[in-house]
């Protein structure tokens, strides 16, 4: 016999498809696919309250696997965290190239940081 699990939300009678936990030291709420097993900490969601999701002020969503990619945007700050990822257009390397070697010179900026965000850093210009 095959129990499938519902929607976390009130009165919502749709199968669960996605799992949603907070991260609290991060400020982060994390929805990802289904979760194996139930967890008392984790709210399963339907793919209609997934999509609808907003985080509390302040808070970070982090939309982890799934089928679709996630949604184009221009916050420079995701296209940052994209690219250290490994998630953009790339370009092909020449052939035995070394990699250029980081100096003062070259991470000098008039930037000064402002907050952390787990290994992210927020920068303003000085």
């Amino acid at each position: 016999m095959s129990v499938s699990r519902k929607c976390s939300r009130a009165a919502c009678p749709n199968p669960a498809t996605s799992t949603l936990t907070y991260v609290y030291s991060d400020s982060t709420v994390v929805l990802g696919p289904l979760a194996t097993y139930a967890e008392p900490h984790a709210y399963d969601m339907c793919d209609f309250h997934a999509s609808r999701l907003t985080a509390p002020r302040g808070w970070d969503v982090v939309r982890v696997g799934g089928d679709q990619p996630p949604p184009e945007t221009h916050d420079d700050l995701l296209a940052l965290a994209n690219a250290v990822r490994g998630e953009g257009p790339r370009r092909p390397a020449a052939p035995n190239t070394p990699a250029p070697a980081v100096t003062e010179a070259t991470t000098a900026s008039p930037m000064r940081e402002t907050s952390r965000r787990g290994h992210l850093r927020v920068l303003r210009d000085v």
